[in-house]
């Protein structure tokens, strides 16, 4: 080639390549964003799952409506992780290295969040994860985040609410029995635990665990009334609450006050599954139809949440986990814009400095990648009549106890004059 013509030739290479630059970008924007994740489909947390899921679908369906992120549509690619955490970190691989996800978001509970962590940590992954209790404190990545409201200290303030009602009881409680399943959301439940027995100077007479797989509980509810305590604190997945809630009922369990942890009663499922056999139990909920004027931000999600729900045969209420699913997937949209793009350490260092508006109110993180602040509530069921799940959508069936700014009423006890 003539040296005269080089100039031109340069110039027609680099027009080519700007060309396919941005004919590389337009079709980049286009492609999907792909979001990977594992959830509860079968298993001990199922029925939590399968809502949880319909709500980030009801997500990616309004986000996709609107045109997508960054102009990309949203597509998710999710597994069955079976409730069952040693599945959980292959489908995590498998999601990142054969279908090539761009961003992986967690399944529900403490059980299935923690073993995905170290794959988390290993890729420097921005890890939102739903409803895992205090599961950073063992790895202290400053890449974790978490949609629940237990507060900067999960363990002790998720347990907080359950001993500051017992405070208000006149005389003064004593003593106190701690159980729970052998299982990680539990035994960290009871860590939590034993610090307010401590704060509260209780004398601490039971302190053991279950099996997971335990079928007969009215052993363990007899070996728990022989040492007579003043207050009983329950740490247990659904199986395990519905099984200590019927033995404590068939052994006539006396104590002051008696639950605290129950994963389980908050949805629908076994709201009417147990029906009367929750009343008098002292339990955590995120909602309470009682004060549902202090969440007005809930009506627009509960509304469409609800209408898909009874026809996919899921928890018809969606009070407690679905619009906490929605939650977390409104902090990612919010932080990928923010941010302008993917990238893991602009997006951590965006959702550590800024706060989100979402379904469940503002919700701002610690420096562990917890909520700043508590806001799940202490109740106490009472006045439930039979097994229709109408009932749950009225108002008087739960007391808040705690915090003071939801509270609605004081602890009824005993526990076992209040059972019926």
């Amino acid at each position: 080639m003539s040296i005269k013509y080089l100039p031109c030739f340069i110039g027609r290479m680099l027009g080519a390549l700007l060309v396919s630059l941005v004919l590389s970008g337009a079709a980049l924007a286009q492609q999907p964003l792909r979001i990977g994740f594992g959830m509860s489909q079968t298993g001990a947390l199922a029925g939590n799952g399968k809502a949880a899921l319909i709500s980030m679908e009801i997500w990616r369906d309004d986000v996709n409506a609107r045109g997508g992120i960054l102009g990309r549509k949203v597509e998710f690619v999710q597994y069955d992780d079976q409730t069952n955490p040693s599945t959980v970190p292959g489908l995590y691989t498998k999601l990142l290295d054969v279908d090539k996800v761009d961003l992986v978001v967690s399944g529900y509970g403490t059980a299935v969040i923690a073993p995905a962590m170290p794959l988390m940590m290993q890729r420097k992954l921005v890890f939102m994860s739903l409803f895992g209790l205090n599961v950073n404190s063992k790895f202290k990545y400053d890449r974790y985040f978490q949609i629940m409201p237990a507060g900067p200290d999960p363990a002790v303030d998720w347990t907080r609410g359950f001993f500051e009602a017992a405070a208000t009881l006149n005389p003064k409680p004593q003593s106190v029995a701690l159980v729970g399943a052998d299982a990680e959301y539990p035994h960290l439940a009871l860590e939590g635990a034993r610090e307010h027995v401590k704060r509260l100077g209780l004398k601490l007479v039971y302190d053991k665990t279950y099996p997971p797989n335990t079928v007969d509980y009215s052993p363990i509810v007899r070996a728990i009334q022989a040492t007579n305590p003043d207050l009983v604190y329950l740490a247990s997945y659904p199986p395990d609450s519905a099984g200590m809630v019927r033995a404590a009922s068939e052994v006539g369990l006396k104590t002051r006050m008696f639950g605290g942890g129950l994963v389980g009663p908050q949805f629908a499922a076994l709201k009417t599954q147990l029906g009367p056999l929750l009343n008098g139990i002292i339990n955590y909920e995120a909602y309470a139809p009682d004060v549902g004027a202090k969440f007005p931000f809930l009506d627009q999600f509960l509304a469409k949440y609800q209408a898909r729900a009874a026809k996919e045969g899921v928890d018809p209420l969606g009070f407690y986990l679905p619009p906490y699913a929605y939650a977390m997937m409104q902090v990612l949209e919010q932080a990928i814009k923010g941010t302008g793009g993917l990238d893991q350490g602009k997006l951590a260092e965006y959702m550590h400095k800024n706060s989100f508006d979402t379904f469940v109110g503002k919700v701002s993180f610690a420096s562990n990648g917890e909520w700043a602040q508590p806001r799940m509530m202490t109740v106490q069921y009472g006045g439930i009549a039979g097994n229709d799940v109408a009932q749950w959508k009225k108002s008087g069936l739960i007391t808040v106890l705690y915090p003071n700014e939801y509270k609605t009423g004081t602890v009824r006890a005993p526990y076992h004059e209040n059972r019926k």
